[in-house]
């Protein structure tokens, strides 16, 4: 099929890379304008766009789809789909009227359940069992069109946002194929998402990755995995700023010591009293330093037991 592609992350990258090799003809790439990056500030192409260039593929990159200049090199291209992964413009009805076939989205959850900007983490922090990749309809709604075809995948107890965002990238690569091979041969289907379930998925702040040490335990840990890789949950100890990558709950451990206390610390971890139960951080990062394994972290680093973790 001949195809406009709408992305911007290394999660849409992956979906650009499986269409190119699916042999579809990519008429044109909508990607994020070039956004500063690195301590240089220099101006940095995104995911998608460096996939578009190496493939010799026109790039067009509006700041916004909400005038006719904006939308002409689409137009232009007489695409009969566009397919659209994480681009991060909202695209106007206008827009989703031009491809012959409208606009097919790869959202990274079982749609009606985690709308919205971080599908991913909010999955996570939330506790489900298990995740997936819709693609969808798009209508002029936040990820309300109908359902096209669906997979779902299990949320694994130690898995991260990280390894849970490269296994959903996989899988939507795999299924917009999928999807554009029944739709040229007129077997795609939509279903209407159900009314009840909806969640939204809000965008993801640095300042919700600091601990509070009065939550459950579970809690906490869900917060930890689910912001690996970024922003990276943190906490504060002698007025330092610290990062926790890794941890976990450490199980039947009855705690009465206040919430953020320190009850032991070995090679295996640093046990941490919560609100409920208890978690020992097993990998910490100092500010300008990189992340260390408990045993590292504690050779240079002196805690008392009783010491308190403060809220970051």
């Amino acid at each position: 099929m001949r195809i406009a592609f709408a992305g911007t992350p290394e999660f849409a990258a992956d979906a650009l890379r499986a269409l190119i090799a699916a042999g579809h003809e990519i008429a044109l790439v909508l990607t994020q304008p070039d956004r500063p990056s690195g301590r240089g500030m220099k101006l940095m192409p995104s995911a998608v766009k460096q996939v578009a260039i190496d493939h010799s593929i026109t790039v067009h990159q509006p700041i916004s789809l909400k005038t006719p200049e904006s939308n002409a090199p689409l137009i232009t291209a007489g695409v009969d789909v566009m397919v659209v992964a994480a681009y991060g413009l909202i695209l106007p009805s206008a827009v989703l009227a031009i491809p012959k076939f409208g606009c097919l989205n790869i959202h990274a959850s079982l749609l009606p359940r985690w709308r919205g900007a971080a599908p991913i983490q909010r999955a996570i922090l939330a506790g489900d069992s298990a995740t997936g990749i819709c693609i969808m309809q798009m209508d002029a709604g936040l990820d309300t069109g109908p359902i096209l075809l669906s997979s779902a995948i299990p949320i694994t107890e130690d898995g991260t946002g990280g390894t849970l965002h490269d296994e959903l990238k996989q899988l939507g690569a795999t299924l917009i194929n999928e999807a554009l091979a029944k739709l040229s041969k007129g077997e795609l289907s939509a279903k209407e998402q159900p009314t009840e379930g909806v969640t939204y998925a809000e965008k993801l702040k640095k300042e919700e990755a600091g601990i509070d040490w009065s939550q459950s335990a579970i809690a906490i840990e869900r917060k930890v995995r689910a912001f690996n890789p970024f922003p990276i949950t943190n906490t504060r100890f002698n007025g330092e700023l610290l990062r926790v990558w890794r941890a976990h709950v450490v199980k039947d451990e009855l705690t009465t010591q206040p919430a953020g206390q320190i009850i032991r610390a070995d090679a295996k971890g640093i046990v941490v009293a919560c609100g409920d139960g208890a978690l020992a951080l097993t990998e910490i990062q100092k500010a300008g330093g990189k992340p260390l394994n408990a045993a590292a972290f504690l050779a240079g680093t002196k805690l008392t037991i009783g010491s308190i973790f403060g809220n970051a």
